[in-house]
Formats: C-alpha cells, sequence, structure tokens
C-alpha cells in the first residue's frame, strides 16, 4: 500500500469554479516511489452549487459541513484525511510541478523538520505572475524566526501559510486551524514555528490566485478593530507554545 499525502482543501460556494485548475495541478505532481496523493476536499456549507465541480476521481473525497469558514471546513476535513502529512491547497489556488515532492523531500531528508512552505507567486486576473521580495534562503526555518518577522513587518510573515505542508500527528497536537474569521492559517504557521523547526523551499510552490471573490478582498478582511484582535491572540498563543516547557517537537 501506498504511502499517502493529504491535500486538504476548504471551498465554498463562489470559489468552487476554480477547483478544476486545483485538480489540473495536483494531477502534474510525481511522488516519490512508494508514495501517492489523495484530495480531501471540505465544503464550508451544505448548498449543492460546489459539487458540480469535484473531480470524478477516487482520490478525491468531497464532504459538506455547517457553515463556519475556513478554519472549521479544514478541521472538519482533517478528520477524514489519512495521510501522514497534510498539504493545504486552498480551493483557488494551484500548485506548481514537483511542489509535493519537494515538500516531503523536505521533511523526509531533515530530521527535525516538521514542516516546510515555499515561494509564492501572486497569479494575477491577465495571467500575469508578481513575486514577493522578503522571501527567506531556502533552508532550515528556526524556532521562533517567523513570530519575530512578523512582530517586525506589520504581521507579515516572511513565508506564506498557503503553502504548509506539515506532519499530520503535529497539526493535530495544535488543534488545527485556529478558530478565527480570518489569519486562521496564519495563526497555525505561528504555532508550528513555536514548537518546531521549519523548511523554506526557494522554487516556487504555489501560484495564488488573486481575483475579486477571494475572501482576503472583503472590507471585513482590514477592518482594523478585528485585525487588531486576530493578531494579538495569534501572538498569545504563539508566544505561550513557545514557553512551555518539553512542548518541542523534534527540534535543535
Amino acid at each position: 500500500m501506498s504511502k499517502l499525502v493529504t491535500v486538504l482543501t476548504a471551498v465554498h460556494g463562489p470559489g468552487a469554479h476554480h477547483l478544476p485548475d486545483a485538480y489540473k495541478s495536483l494531477l502534474s505532481q510525481d511522488l516519490p516511489d512508494g508514495w501517492d496523493w489523495e484530495w480531501v476536499i471540505q465544503q464550508d456549507g451544505e448548498t449543492d452549487d460546489v459539487s458540480p465541480h469535484v473531480p470524478d476521481d477516487p482520490r478525491v473525497k468531497f464532504g459538506q459541513g455547517r457553515a463556519g469558514r475556513a478554519a472549521m471546513a479544514r478541521t472538519l476535513g482533517l478528520s477524514r484525511a489519512q495521510g501522514d502529512y497534510i498539504k493545504v491547497l486552498d480551493a483557488d489556488d494551484m500548485l506548481t510541478p514537483g511542489a509535493l515532492a519537494r515538500d516531503l523531500t523536505a521533511l523526509l531528508s531533515n530530521p527535525g523538520v516538521s514542516w516546510a512552505t515555499s515561494r509564492v507567486l501572486d497569479y494575477l486576473p491577465d495571467g500575469s505572475t508578481l513575486g514577493f521580495d522578503q522571501d527567506p534562503p531556502e533552508g532550515v526555518i528556526h524556532r521562533g524566526a517567523v513570530l519575530d518577522h512578523w512582530k517586525a513587518h506589520d504581521y507579515r510573515a516572511q513565508v506564506h501559510p498557503a503553502t504548509l505542508f506539515m506532519r499530520r500527528d503535529l497539526l493535530l497536537a495544535l488543534g488545527g486551524w485556529m478558530a478565527l474569521p480570518a489569519s486562521e492559517d496564519t495563526g497555525l504557521l505561528l504555532a508550528l514555528n513555536a514548537v518546531s523547526r521549519g523548511w523554506f523551499t526557494a522554487e516556487t510552490g504555489l501560484l495564488y490566485r488573486k481575483w475579486p471573490g477571494q475572501v482576503t478582498n472583503h472590507a471585513a478582511h482590514v477592518d482594523q478593530g478585528e485585525r487588531e484582535a486576530r493578531m494579538a491572540v495569534i501572538e498569545a498563543r504563539a508566544s505561550v507554545l513557545a514557553s512551555l516547557e518539553g512542548w518541542r517537537f523534534n527540534t535543535d
């Protein structure tokens, strides 16, 4: 039986039409011998507007649940994940060829590394791409490094949480994604970095689609009061995890 990587996607109706592009990007993935992937798609809600876009593939597992935003959907989807490793893929994004293999190899080849991220390119409506100018060098990301950068750069991390690849047992130990209306993936990224080393791959691993309907374009996402509350609890959680004696996950 193949060893398994679970690709986990939360989706709601407005973004469902992008699922076929995400699926095509999955079909471009080549994993090492003995490994395969499954795709767990979890709808945030129980409407009928997502299922028509779900590919007919035995490796694809589609489920629905009460609407509660991305953090709840991902955590519900996690209940059906069979892989030892979890790869996040937002419904409107696309993996680049080889991204899964690079993530997996980073963890298998570097003892003590429990999660990985990679370079991202924004994928603009006209088909052009735009890079990020603060990528770290390829290699190990030491405990606390993401939190330090995030606090010093107006709550913007040097690595993108939409590219996260992580050990399933560590993800479960941390309780999945933070129960926040947004930035739930940033909260998870900082929690992972508080207790374990990570890895950054300099080769582009994700095309991050920019389009008018994405959640981060909504006015509520930049509401100053809510943003300050999200950042405060994310920082507090990461700081507490970092301070707990014995709460280390194969660290240096």
